[in-house]
């Protein structure tokens, strides 16, 4: 009773809340196209030579399904996290950190190895 739609009888209420939901997933779906023209979607790097040979390493270690292309620059900020420059090839070695937290993944960067947000990465 001390809601303000409280006076509304419970059909009428349950149409509102129907018709405001519909209403902000309409306005959700705009949101995301209109995103996905102005952001551009990453472009692969072209790699230089002592690249290209960490790759075919990585790709001899951990075969190429598990390559992935670093999306953006990526800063470690704790233990074990990996600082990477934006095009790096890494190698996927778990999707999923210690704690069980499957928005870092574990990486092998041709050497070094650690953790990155898997969001910044995408299949090479």
């Amino acid at each position: 009773s001390q809601m303000p739609h409280g006076h509304v009888p419970l059909p009428s209420f349950w149409k509102m809340v129907e018709d405001t939901l519909q209403q902000s997933g309409a306005q959700l779906r705009t949101f995301c196209q209109t995103f996905e023209t102005v952001m551009p979607s990453p472009v692969t790097q072209p790699l230089n030579p002592a690249e290209e040979r960490k790759v075919l390493s990585l790709v001899s270690k951990h075969g190429p399904d598990k390559l992935y292309q670093v999306t953006s620059n990526i800063s470690g900020s704790k233990d074990l996290d990996l600082t990477l420059q934006r095009g790096q090839i890494v190698a996927l070695l778990q999707s999923v950190d210690t704690k069980g937290n499957t928005s870092r993944w574990l990486v092998d960067a041709g050497g070094p190895r650690g953790f990155v947000p898997a969001g910044k990465l995408q299949p090479y």
